[in-house]
């Protein structure tokens, strides 16, 4: 706009705020009859000075923007936010600026959001403040993510957010010539977007193609909370003023908008009719282009749109839309003028509704918002059984009998959908109460654990004799997390109640029957009844794959179920092929689901036990990025990752990392289940072990004493999770020349694996191994040889004749034979032991250094003096480096 105009718009503004208002009009329309846009500017400006607060309080910035119709992309106050370090202006906004960042220590790209003009209103501020705590609670696949949030230098709030590199919606279906399907299908991603925020309180209020990108793969992000609102919070005053100052798109908003009455769920229902006339027309549903803002007001609040069916957009429109049949259009019709529809309580009542009827259409059913006529019902029949009624034309009288029995089946089924979806209702009701108590004015007390409202809920459950359904829906949801917090028998008797109810209502041989099945063969692998674990996981993974398609997510999910439990039989060569297999199901087209990573996760610890220590390590550390991408820093999943990259870390060698890790990991887990949780008892066992290797024994002890309390409280004195930590607490006995101690110890640990196990288990072996370990502590020769004899053949069998454990057996033995002089035979299991060992360890470990020390004597023995010269040399060289490495540490810390 140039300076003359300006000061023309200026003029005008001041000679008409001098009027009473209702002159105000007649004066500009008198003054620019010849130009109506001035007239609208000068209008935005005379409202904007009519409220209640100073313009001065307001965004004035964005205000002369939107006057002046300039936008150009400022430039940022600073070059880096933190570790962020800005790249260029990817947009901007009624109220801030976004820019494409990069994290240089990470490598990855982000978005910034940066509040403009942060100094002129505090309120401005606030909003800003609102959409982060938005975002920070929206954790879903289609939402973009909010990272982190801060204040620059001067101030200037900022926070940071996921980089979409995609386009909006309606061009990507423009640009790809998408179907009508493919169109409904990205819509429906959208639709679950919208409800995944509807139900943690937010509504969007600005729904619209442009905050809808659409990446390359197809994944679609829903962006831009900036004016969302807390449904808790919608009785607050409405912002009325003229559009171009409205917190929302005009095309796009609901007509309570546009009269600035309050807003809620049926708005976003709104907007999303609106998105998906134009996604199937390739044009919005009314023309305001080139309309004065009462006309806009106008078409908006009081005029229908023409049908779906009836319009199109010869460029932009789906291309086989001709081809689409009228039954279709006829539900496609419904679909959008339902959402649409002016009065709020005529429309969807939530978008779970509107995406059933997505759902409803995609399968040729029947609409629940259409009329449930006759007629309807045969239609949707005949398209979706067109085939058999084809068949069937042969004669009429079969024909009669076939409409008959399909409509009242088709009836079954509809009632069917309609009382799932009630029973889903009814469980959500359920968790919701037994959390509330019952009252919707207060929520539980502060001091009230889980146990007690899960007993609670399962009092509640019973009495459920009438809703077997739920009741047996229930009873599977709280036996796990019965088993989740170590209370293996009453989560037993849940998941055993829920599977009979179900075989009772469903028949032995139903997808339902199948995830009770596993559920329960997952319960017994945690009970290590691993025969009984395997067979259950089993015949319910036969079940669902005769029931359901094979791409059923819950396939996947009973895959990895099967290839944890043969993971844990010892079984790693099956379980890795098995994991593999339910990866690959899983594979996901944009952000992984938690169920992947799952899979992922599972797949890595198979790597570990079969010893393949450089795929579990990559594998892991995949998973450690996914993780705090999902759920940030401290969650639980991520302290389990950090366990095993801690254990591979250890046994490589690298104990002081693999404390690191522990440590980072059993802080997690106490603050999310408290110090006296099994899981808390199993991550300081390991963290325990890592300071074991360090000589810390006072400290390990501790730790090991605490575990051991806990473990046998939860599981009982012979758990393979008991027997874990004994092998610790036996270790450190023997480190403290403690030997009846750590005897004990071992006895029970070996008695605890066989009855759990079995004898062709390589923890059974360790146990044999450890138990060998304290006779040749007491000089008992013969029969700690005996005991590692028959230790490494289970070893070699289980894991692999290269595996770590079978090197360091195999040194142990060594040395067993050495000290009864027996120097051939001697030399001959050390240097084997050794082989096995100095490609996959660091060459200072312990294990390594004992194998040179032996091999020194054995060779010099054996009369070999350049063997013996040269292990003495590695010896030599590796207490001269791990010696010059503890001077610099010294020098450091002086």
């Amino acid at each position: 706009m140039d300076s003359a105009r300006w000061e023309k718009i200026q003029t005008l503004f001041h000679q008409a705020a001098a009027l009473p208002v209702e002159q105000q009009l007649v004066f500009l329309e008198s003054q620019c009859c010849d130009d109506p846009e001035i007239v609208g500017d000068v209008r935005v400006l005379l409202a904007e000075d009519a409220r209640s607060d100073s313009v001065l309080d307001g965004d004035v910035a964005n205000l002369a923007g939107q006057v002046l119709d300039q936008s150009p992309a400022q430039a940022a106050p600073f070059i880096r936010f933190g570790p962020y370090r800005i790249q260029r202006p990817l947009g901007e906004g009624g109220m801030g600026i976004v820019y494409l960042a990069d994290r240089e220590d990470l490598g990855n790209n982000v978005a910034i959001k940066i509040l403009r003009d942060a100094w002129l209103s505090p309120a401005r501020r606030d909003r800003f403040a609102i959409e982060q705590r938005t975002l920070a609670q929206l954790n879903h696949p289609s939402i973009a993510r909010l990272y982190d949030a801060d204040t620059s230098p001067d101030g200037t709030p900022f926070f940071v957010m996921e980089y979409v590199e995609g386009v909006p919606l309606t061009r990507y279906c423009a640009d790809r010539k998408c179907t009508i399907a493919e169109r409904v299908e990205l819509f429906s991603s959208v639709c679950e977007a919208v409800l995944y925020a509807h139900q943690h309180a937010v509504i969007h209020r600005d729904l619209k193609p442009s905050n809808i990108l659409v990446k390359p793969d197809g994944n679609v992000r829903l962006l831009d909370f900036g004016i969302a609102k807390h449904l808790e919070n919608l009785g607050e005053a409405v912002d009325i003023t003229v559009t171009g100052l409205r917190p929302m798109t005009p095309a796009y908003a609901a007509p309570e908008q546009i009269r600035g009455e309050q807003v809620g769920i049926q708005s976003d229902v709104y907007s999303l009719g609106v998105i998906l006339y134009e996604l199937l027309t390739g044009r919005l549903p009314f023309d305001v282009v080139g309309k004065t803002q009462a006309q806009i007001e106008n078409i908006l609040t009081t005029e229908n749109p023409a049908k779906p069916s009836e319009v199109s957009d010869e460029v932009a429109s789906p291309p086989d839309r001709a081809a689409t049949s009228k039954m279709a259009w006829a539900d496609l019709d419904v679909l959008c003028l339902t959402a649409m529809h002016k009065d709020p309580y005529r429309r969807y009542q939530s978008v779970e509704a509107l995406l059933r009827d997505i759902d409803h259409h995609r399968r040729a059913e029947p609409l629940e918002s259409r009329p449930d006529s006759t007629g309807y019902r045969l239609r949707k029949f005949l398209t979706r059984n067109k085939d058999l009624v084809q068949a069937a034309t042969a004669a009429l009288g079969i024909v009669v009998i076939l409409i008959v029995f399909f409509t009242v089946r088709l009836t079954r089924a509809r009632n069917a959908a309609l009382a799932e979806a009630a029973r889903t209702q009814r469980i959500q009701k359920f968790m919701t109460n037994l959390f509330q108590g019952g009252d919707a004015e207060a929520g539980p007390a502060d001091d009230l654990r889980v146990v007690t409202l899960l007993d609670r809920g399962v009092q509640q459950a019973q009495s459920l004799n009438g809703e077997p359904d739920v009741q047996a829906d229930l009873y599977d949801n709280l036996g796990t997390i019965y088993q989740k917090l170590g209370k293996l028998d009453r989560a037993d008797s849940l998941l055993t109640a829920s599977l009979k109810i179900r075989q009772s209502l469903y028949g032995s041989d139903s997808a339902q029957v199948a995830e009770s099945l596993v559920a329960l063969g997952l319960l017994r692998d945690d009970q290590a009844q691993l025969p009984e674990a395997e067979k259950l996981v089993r015949q319910g993974l036969e079940i669902s794959k005769r029931r359901l398609p094979a791409n059923h997510p819950q396939i996947a999910k009973e895959t990895t179920a099967l290839g944890t439990v043969l993971s844990d039989r010892g079984s790693y060569d099956q379980a890795i092929q098995t994991l593999h297999d339910a990866v690959r199901m899983q594979t996901p087209q944009g952000a992984p689901t938690a169920d992947d990573l799952t899979s992922l996760y599972e797949l890595a610890n198979a790597h570990f036990y079969a010893g393949h220590y450089a795929e579990a390590d990559s594998l892991n550390n995949q998973l450690l990025a996914a993780y705090l991408q999902m759920y940030g820093a401290h969650h639980p999943s991520v302290a389990d990752v950090l366990i095993n990259l801690g254990e591979t870390r250890a046994a490589l060698g690298d104990y002081a990392q693999a404390e690191q890790y522990d440590r980072q990991a059993v802080d997690i887990v106490e603050g999310w289940y408290g110090k006296d949780s099994p899981q808390a008892a199993i991550d300081l066992t390991i963290l325990a072990r890592a300071l074991v290797y360090q000589n810390r024994y006072d400290e390990a002890l501790d730790l090991l004493k605490q575990s051991l309390a806990i473990k046998e409280r939860v599981y009982g004195p012979n758990h393979p999770s008991v027997a874990s930590t004994l092998n610790e607490l036996g270790n450190t006995a023997i480190l403290q020349a403690d030997y009846a101690a750590a005897e004990q110890y071992f006895t029970r640990m070996v008695s605890i694996y066989r009855s759990a196990y079995g004898e062709h288990h390589y923890l059974y072996a360790v146990a044999l191994s450890n138990l060998a370990t304290v006779h040749a502590k007491k000089r008992e020769w013969a029969s700690a040889e005996a005991i590692y004899d028959q230790a490494i053949p289970i070893f070699v069998e289980t894991q692999s004749a290269t595996h770590v454990n079978t090197g360091i057996a195999r040194i142990k033995l060594g040395r067993t034979l050495l000290r009864q002089h027996r120097y051939a035979e001697a030399e001959k299991e050390t240097r084997a032991g050794y082989d096995i060992l100095i490609p996959q360890m660091d060459p200072g470990v312990t294990w390594l250094t004992s194998a040179r020390e032996d091999l020194v004597e054995e060779y010099t023995a054996l009369k070999q003096p350049d063997q013996a010269a040269k292990f003495h040399a590695e010896l030599a060289a590796v207490q001269n480096k791990s010696a010059a490495k503890s001077g610099t540490q010294s020098a450091a810390n002086r």
